[in-house]
């Protein structure tokens, strides 16, 4: 065999996601198509982030393209926005700069863990979370969220904990389920994730991933775990709120209640890891146009009349769809009770939905709300007509 251990395991993990993804590049190119798939942008792209980049194009010193690692400015901006937003005292220290959530995820599994460690993951949750583990020679551990609801099943999370557990992740606003865990649900964690660490006698780390933290339907509040368990890391990307994946800028962020002597060990190593890596840092141009980044965001109101048209439409047509608090998603029950049949059905009328399948739920399926309104009024009587032709599962 040519490839090593964890590349096969790695490959395996994600072959499901990456074949779907190769296919839906290409179908993306037919302008009729109605691709609901991936929270890809099917408008321009706001007129701040180019405007933010041309203006910080022009080099003004001759270092400018030189080898950058987290800008002090970037980190200084994160910082001071991080505070405000999660009431919590971030220092500059406490940031890294990286290639979006992808790099900043990298950056804490080779900060926190060894190979061979066991790291907990949400069921339903981001299928990339498989792969990237099993590529750095982790053992993803999956847990099921709680049937309906979607809560966090923190006993469930408690009873998959063992010796070898070294990160819990959680996902708040969830994807694919759009939910937003309250304060209840972190201090109940934090309790057991802190009664696990003495009981095992080693320090088990909580990664809140938190990508769609400022995308969120009808007032919902968002408060990060890091105020509930010291032991806490974030990573974030800037790719959902600004809708533009393809400018990969995101950051690592060390929870300011990490007992000083510990968060000064992780500060000294956050630079290193970044190279190490992979040079895991951020385009020059894309951190200095951070200041001006960190105040753009997606038309929420547009958003929000999107998810009420589709939510309402298919729930009156009869689908059973969990009431997104939060990302761009409205995830379900596959009419019949075969995603995949269900999204072949659609695919022969031109609708592109996502089957629960790459979430490991065959009888879910998941839309993206970041297409055009046109889209979404052009594929309901689609979806309202493939339902009524679906059986009712046995």
């Amino acid at each position: 065999m040519a490839m090593s251990t964890r590349a096969t395991a790695a490959k395996a993990a994600v072959d499901v996601v990456a074949t779907y993804f190769s296919r839906m590049q290409v179908v993306a190119s037919d302008p009729d198509a109605l691709v609901f798939a991936f929270g890809n942008p099917h408008e321009m792209a706001l007129p701040g982030l180019p405007a933010a980049i041309r203006a910080h194009a022009e080099p003004r010193s001759v270092d400018w393209y030189a080898y950058k690692s987290s800008e002090r400015s970037a980190q200084e901006v994160v910082a001071g926005a991080l505070s405000g937003e999660l009431g919590l005292d971030f220092e500059p220290d406490d940031i890294a700069m990286t290639q979006g959530a992808f790099g900043a995820m990298s950056l804490a599994f080779a900060l926190l863990a060894d190979a061979g460690d066991e790291v907990v993951i949400p069921v339903p949750g981001w299928f990339c979370y498989p792969p990237m583990l099993r590529a750095a020679d982790l053992v993803p551990v999956g847990v099921e969220l709680a049937p309906v609801t979607f809560d966090l099943d923190v006993d469930a999370i408690a009873r998959a904990i063992t010796p070898r557990t070294r990160i819990v992740v959680v996902n708040s606003p969830a994807n694919p389920t759009g939910r937003v865990y309250p304060p209840s649900t972190w201090e109940a964690l934090a309790a057991a994730l802190e009664e696990a660490s003495r009981a095992h006698g080693r320090r088990i780390w909580l990664m809140s991933d938190e990508p769609y933290r400022r995308i969120r339907f009808d007032g919902v509040e968002f408060t990060s775990p890091a105020a509930f368990y010291p032991w806490t890391v974030i990573d974030y990307s800037y790719g959902k709120v600004l809708l533009a994946p393809g400018a990969r800028l995101g950051y690592l962020a060390l929870s300011p209640l990490i007992p000083i002597s510990d968060r000064q060990e992780l500060r000294a190593a956050l630079f290193p890891l970044g190279l190490a890596i992979g040079w895991g840092f951020p385009d020059a141009v894309m951190q200095y146009s951070l200041p001006e980044l960190e105040t753009l965001s997606i038309d929420m109101a547009e958003l929000t009349r999107k998810r009420d048209r589709m939510y309402g439409a298919l729930t009156d047509a009869g689908y059973e769809l969990t009431r997104p608090e939060g990302t761009f998603y409205l995830w379900g029950k596959a009419p019949g009770g075969d995603a995949e049949a269900f999204c072949a059905a659609l695919e022969d009328r031109g609708v592109y939905v996502m089957p629960g399948s790459l979430f490991d739920q065959p009888h879910q399926f998941r839309i993206s709300l970041t297409a055009t309104m046109t889209m979404i009024d052009r594929a309901i009587p689609h979806l309202v007509e493939v339902a009524a032709h679906r059986d009712p599962p046995r």
